[in-house]
């Protein structure tokens, strides 16, 4: 059933044609049939290397229409810092009590964040959280002592963003269940955020391709220059 479906969803796009952020959006959401809200991907191609440090492209967005998910957010903290973060709504507040959890095996969280004064404590996790893409850091701004907005962005919409070795960015910008409307906002703030972190080692294309799908329909390319100009 599923590969019929994909087959005729396969018949509604037009693989060599580039697509309007509207009209892109309308065509992943009519092709998004599973008995599930199918999460809307953006999946962007960019013209650097990441094994250069200068051509690193990392980053966070707050998407204005949210995620759509329940992310669940661990806090290292302390005392008022702690306090807090349970405030802004996180579950999962700790210090070394925390890290000794997480080295038991507790992974029940989607996001780290931590204050500057914990990283020497979550620097002990760096095997277990780094490659999940979990270990907090300044740049994408969950390495702050403002724990309570760090806390509220994760849960209200922010995704942070890091590119691969093939060059490539993914994240999820929203649910099939979304308004075109706030779909198509959440798409042009990430492309948006996507330029600003465009990395001084970056030479000639940056940004070569653009692609919308949903969990399990095709991808729907974007005209780039025109979602470009959109956003600049």
């Amino acid at each position: 059933m599923a590969g019929k479906r994909m087959a005729a969803a396969l018949q509604t796009v037009d693989r060599g044609a580039l697509y309007s952020v509207g009209d892109a959006v309308e065509l992943v959401k009519s092709n998004a049939k599973a008995k599930f809200d199918e999460t809307i991907d953006i999946s962007v191609n960019l013209g650097v290397d990441p094994k250069y440090a200068d051509q690193m492209v990392r980053g966070v967005c707050n998407l204005p229409s949210g995620t759509g998910r329940t992310v669940r957010v661990a806090v290292f903290a302390r005392d008022a810092k702690a306090d807090e973060a349970r405030e802004a709504g996180a579950e999962i507040v700790g210090a070394e009590d925390l890290m000794e959890k997480v080295q038991g095996g507790f992974m029940d969280f989607d996001r780290v964040i931590a204050t500057p004064d914990m990283m020497a404590i979550v620097g002990r996790l760096g095997k277990v959280l780094g490659p999940r893409g979990l270990m907090p850091n300044p740049k994408v701004g969950t390495v702050t002592p403002n724990v309570a907005q760090a806390v509220k962005d994760s849960m209200g919409g922010a995704v942070e963003f890091r590119v691969e070795k093939a060059g490539i960015v993914h994240a999820g910008i929203g649910k099939a269940s979304f308004s075109n409307e706030d779909l198509e906002k959440n798409v042009n703030a990430f492309v948006s955020a996507l330029l600003k972190a465009k990395p001084s080692g970056a030479k000639g294309t940056f940004v070569k391709k653009i692609t919308l799908s949903s969990s399990m329909g095709p991808g729907v390319q974007l005209n780039v220059n025109e979602t470009i100009a959109s956003v600049s």
